[in-house]
């Protein structure tokens, strides 16, 4: 939701000339269908696979936090690559860095698919966020780099506005694959749609780059970061059953910490640093990431949580678990571009403190599911609720992030704003629940599921309401 990660420099051809395909054109449709599509498989994917959990857990054996790890070792790789992928796209050409992302996310898909075992399947989703850490930044960044001046603002609105519909239809799709088949399908599912993002791609996608990209990428910073990442994730998610003290818990955790200040020292002293140092000398970029890193910790842990709970506790089907969580999407994808314009008239502090507040709660409104929830009395009003909270917030913090530096920074800014995102929910989903007491098997048991989803919604309403202050303190009116 938060926008995908592009470098603005607009390239054409590989000879640097002027973009110049017009969206209305045969080959201006067919390139959007492509680049729609392929962002689609990831989008959908991160959404579809959290309505499959309970039933993952139970064919494969996977305790809790098993459960977590099949959603967080896609996302450590994702946050910790996405901007490597960015790099690669402008260094090597955009359509071939988006091309190996779409045929290794796939590949990574048949994997998950015919995992044997929940260590394969979560090494499988590891693998998988690699792909879509490649193609997700190529496919905006083809989009910048080929339409012509006239027609890039609508074909970024379009393409951002199906972008959403495909992470709406994600959980419903999740939640029927299910209810007529296998988790399985769920991964399988992406062969087909990735096969023809490639046909698609290959007669209708002209290659770009970046001319004045040199340099090597920065893979030493890259891996560090995700060293830094995965320490911290896994000491937060095996504290709870090996003990806090417990040496594994220990060295991850120092690893996380030598790793994550690592990736300071490399940025510093690299030539081509993912992260220019110098983004972060704005106050202003400072103060809107850490409400980034606040408010997606609580975004990406209610949604993790609470379409488990929908199905342990309150007795949901898939399908009706996953149809549950849509009116969320439609309601950003239809509010945010007036939300975006109430920013730029007003400034963002005040949307930024509002939504986060509102995001709060609407988590709240989780303390009334159980056994006896009803959809339209207990869920509508969350969901509608939290839809609202994310439309209020999203537009400005991202509008906000680019604002806050030089406008040839701009793609910068927004992919460090993305990959904290990400970090924040990476973070948030690996140590609340654990918090929360909810670890083994507990989504097995109705009861004591409900009883660590109440504590990890107090933990999460709590994030909300922090960020929300924090904004209002810190984020320029202007």
């Amino acid at each position: 939701m938060i926008g995908v990660v592009a470098d603005l420099n607009l390239v054409c051809s590989p000879g640097g000339g002027t973009p110049s395909i017009r969206l209305a054109s045969p080959q201006g449709r067919w390139l959007m269908v492509a680049t729609i599509l392929g962002s689609g498989l990831a989008a959908v994917d991160a959404t579809v696979v959290n309505v499959a959990l309970p039933a993952i857990g139970r064919d494969l054996g996977l305790g809790f936090s098993g459960l977590q790890w099949t959603v967080t070792a896609y996302t450590l790789t994702l946050a910790s690559l996405i901007l490597l992928g960015g790099s690669a796209g402008d260094r090597f050409g955009r359509r071939r860095v988006f091309v190996l992302g779409v045929a290794w996310f796939a590949l990574a898909s048949l994997l998950c698919a015919v995992a044997p075992t929940g260590g394969a399947l979560i090494a499988a989703r590891a693998v998988q966020g690699v792909g879509a850490a490649l193609l997700t930044p190529a496919s905006l960044a083809i989009i910048q780099a080929t339409y012509a001046d006239a027609d890039r603002a609508r074909a970024v609105g379009t393409w951002s506005g199906f972008s959403g519909v495909a992470s709406a239809l994600g959980p419903f799709l999740g939640g029927w694959l299910l209810d007529v088949g296998t988790w399985r399908l769920v991964f399988l599912v992406n062969l087909p749609l990735a096969a023809l993002v490639l046909w698609l791609t290959s007669r209708h996608v002209p290659e770009t780059r970046d001319p004045a990209a040199s340099g090597r990428l920065d893979l030493p910073g890259a891996l560090v970061g995700a060293i830094g990442l995965g320490g911290l994730s896994y000491a937060l998610i095996a504290a709870p059953t090996d003990g806090a003290g417990s040496p594994a818990v220990l060295v991850a955790a120092l690893l996380g910490v030598l790793g994550l200040a690592g990736f300071v020292v490399v940025e510093r002293r690299s030539r081509t640093p993912m992260i220019p140092p110098g983004v972060f000398g704005s106050v202003q970029f400072r103060a809107v990431n850490a409400v980034t890193l606040l408010a997606y910790g609580g975004i990406g842990t209610t949604l993790f949580l609470l379409v488990i709970e929908l199905q342990v506790a309150s007795g949901l089907s898939p399908l009706l678990a996953g149809s549950a969580l849509m009116p969320i999407t439609v309601i950003v994808v239809l509010l945010s571009s007036r939300s975006a314009q109430l920013a730029a008239r007003v400034g963002p502090r005040r949307q930024m403190t509002l939504g986060p507040l509102v995001l709060a709660g609407a988590t709240l409104l989780g303390l009334r599911l159980g056994p006896d929830a009803s959809y339209l009395r207990d869920v509508l009003p969350l969901v509608v609720a939290f839809g609202c909270g994310l439309a209020l917030m999203v537009a400005p913090l991202t509008a906000a992030a680019l604002a806050a530096v030089p406008v040839e920074h701009a793609g910068v800014a927004s992919g460090v704003n993305n990959a904290v995102a990400r970090a924040g929910q990476l973070l948030a989903v690996a140590a609340i629940p654990a918090a929360a007491g909810l670890g083994g098997a507990a989504y097995a048991d109705p009861a004591v599921f409900l009883d660590g989803f109440r504590a990890a919604i107090w933990a999460c309403a709590g994030l909300f309401l922090v960020a929300g202050l924090l904004a209002a303190a810190t984020v320029r009116r202007g």
